[in-house]
């Protein structure tokens, strides 16, 4: 027996869309049938990537989103809103990384992870939760009241990383977020969840896996192995199901066995 995932009439935003995971995620939701907003600050690539999504037969919309402004989260989350119609899914990817000692951390390294990570990541679900609960209340219009947010944190935010502890900090609070958001918003149809990547291959580090201490670290891992972003889908498609109602405030990991 075939089972599939139907996201048909379903809005999604997606947040840090221009490469990488998100723009893997982006398409991934609109093969199952959703209307995707593509969110960041590369213009241009998400125009790209629109333009391939539209290519093989989904809707796909662009806006301009700075997570560290929060002037700009609440402009791209009314725009989304204005063109295509009331958000049901978040996927609250945006995030960044700086590699160094803990000691040799200085304030602008600190700010650049967290503003990004922890206030950026939660004001924009806060943005997006606020009208959900404003549907799921009966205070705004809307088809579908509840929603998905699936908010990407990291097997790093669930054990420690030598070099980017700033970053495994960031993620840890992204968890915790998660479950705090999950156990508020829940009641309303709302389920907050989290996925924790392990090291996936994305164009930002591609070049690393064929450095000396990017061979030595595939080495250590379970499998000697690096994931591509394609196989977050099935993690991804299980939290934004219409049936997967009974999931609120998981933490998966996707790491290939890293974390255990």
């Amino acid at each position: 027996m075939s089972y599939s995932i139907d996201l048909e009439g379903r809005v999604a935003l997606v947040t840090g869309a221009s490469s990488g995971l998100g723009a893997q995620f982006a398409k991934t939701l609109s093969r199952a049938g959703a209307c995707v907003v593509l969110a960041g600050r590369r213009v241009e690539r998400l125009k790209t990537l629109r333009n391939e999504i539209e290519a093989a037969g989904g809707s796909a919309h662009v806006v301009t989103l700075d997570v560290t402004d929060l002037d700009s989260i609440k402009s791209a989350v009314a725009h989304a809103e204005t063109e295509v119609g009331t958000l049901d899914i978040l996927i609250n990817n945006s995030g960044v990384s700086t590699t160094q000692k803990l000691t040799d951390v200085s304030t602008d390294d600190y700010d650049f992870v967290m503003d990004t990570n922890v206030r950026g990541a939660f004001f924009v679900a806060q943005e997006v939760g606020k009208r959900m609960l404003a549907r799921a209340k009966g205070a705004a219009p809307g088809t579908f009241t509840g929603g998905r947010i699936v908010n990407i944190a990291s097997m790093a935010g669930l054990r420690v990383l030598s070099q980017i502890g700033v970053y495994s900090m960031s993620k840890a609070a992204v968890i915790h977020m998660t479950r705090a958001m999950a156990l508020e918003w829940g009641k309303f149809g709302i389920n907050v969840n989290a996925i924790c990547p392990g090291y996936i291959d994305t164009e930002i580090n591609h070049h690393h896996w064929e450095t000396e201490q990017g061979k030595k670290l595939v080495e250590l891992l379970p499998r000697k192995r690096v994931g591509q972003p394609q196989d977050l889908d099935t993690a991804l498609m299980m939290l934004c199901a219409n049936e997967s109602h009974f999931i609120n405030g998981a933490v998966l990991q996707a790491d290939d066995g890293f974390g255990v």
